[in-house]
């Protein structure tokens, strides 16, 4: 506890109950999430955090370590200094297809990653996508908490989802391919950068359910001849390969990465000679602890604190009669 110092309350997207804190001596700064100690620390929880702790790659939020505190569990992760990809998409109204490109390329290289390391995330959506602080913003993603390993028996079968963003399989069957969905959420991530608004809007039915149910039926939204002009020249993107119905049909990872809309001006980093490095690593981890290190802190916040403890700023206060 006593190696950071709070900078300010964030409480949204990835660290919806959290903090901006600094490593006192580095000055370095880092975001928390904070899980009340007690019966909220479960062995979902667990799972979460032992996955996110396997990833290691430039366009992931990266776990740099669990800590605990008198009263909650902190999880410590990378801050994305310019914060939620959508919060500029408003400002701007819509990217250029340049500018759409530069962000698609990193996000399908963080899911592609992702799918490697036997892990789907399920619940991709622009609040999940952050920018850092670089001077050419580098995209990542995160928040894992509604992910499922691909190497777990069956297959992802919840419903309850952000609707704009899940293919129409998620509704109608009773388990899925979560690669598949993973591609879709990214498709509707393209689409919201270069028009401004989700593909399947529908006034009278805010949740989106039969815009999505119908895609098979209306044909795919890029052909909507009020926005046909944003996805025109030589190099067509592959949204209309993504926005189909039957996911067998849907285009795969793979074959985004080849698409002649993908690979044009793609960074050195991302080609796939570059990103062949985070695949091959031994130690597929950015944080320091350990897995037992990890799983000790863990088991120790199930621990509730005592009723009497009175504790601000998630543990990081004064208790209660201490202030003057």
């Amino acid at each position: 506890m006593e190696k950071y110092e709070v900078v300010k309350d964030i409480g949204a997207g990835y660290i919806e109950l959290g903090g901006l804190m600094r490593v006192k001596n580095s000055k370095e700064l880092v975001a928390m999430k904070f899980i009340e100690r007690g019966s909220k620390i479960d062995e979902d929880l667990v799972r979460e955090i032992m996955k996110h702790k396997s990833l290691d790659h430039p366009s992931v939020i990266r776990l740099k370590e669990v800590v605990l505190t008198p009263t909650h569990l902190a999880i410590v992760m990378e801050y994305a200094a310019r914060g939620e990809l959508y919060k500029h998409i408003r400002r701007a109204g819509r990217f250029s297809e340049d500018d759409a490109r530069y962000l698609f390329q990193p996000l399908i290289s963080a899911v592609s990653y992702c799918h490697a390391m036997k892990m789907c995330h399920r619940e991709l959506k622009l609040e999940d996508t952050f920018l850092d602080g670089s001077p050419e913003p580098c995209l990542k993603i995160c928040d894992f908490g509604y992910s499922k390993s691909v190497m777990h028996s069956g297959g992802p079968s919840t419903k309850t989802r952000t609707a704009a963003y899940v293919p129409p399989e998620v509704f109608t069957c009773g388990e899925y391919d979560g690669k598949m969905a993973d591609i879709w959420s990214c498709g509707v991530t393209l689409y919201v950068m270069r028009v401004g608004a989700r593909p399947f809007e529908d006034e009278n039915d805010h949740r989106n359910f039969g815009k999505t149910m119908q895609v098979e039926h209306k044909g795919c939204p890029v052909q909507d001849p009020r926005r046909r002009s944003y996805f025109t020249g030589r190099h067509t993107s592959p949204l209309s390969l993504i926005f189909i119905a039957t996911p067998v049909e849907r285009i795969s990872i793979a074959d985004i990465k080849k698409h002649p809309w993908f690979l044009k001006n793609l960074p050195r980093e991302l080609t796939e000679t570059a990103q062949a490095a985070y695949f091959s690593k031994e130690s597929q981890s950015f944080s320091v602890q350990t897995v037992e290190e990890i799983m000790k802190i863990v088991d120790d916040a199930k621990t509730p604190p005592p009723v009497s403890l009175h504790i601000g700023g998630f543990g990081w206060g004064e208790k209660e009669g201490d202030a003057e």
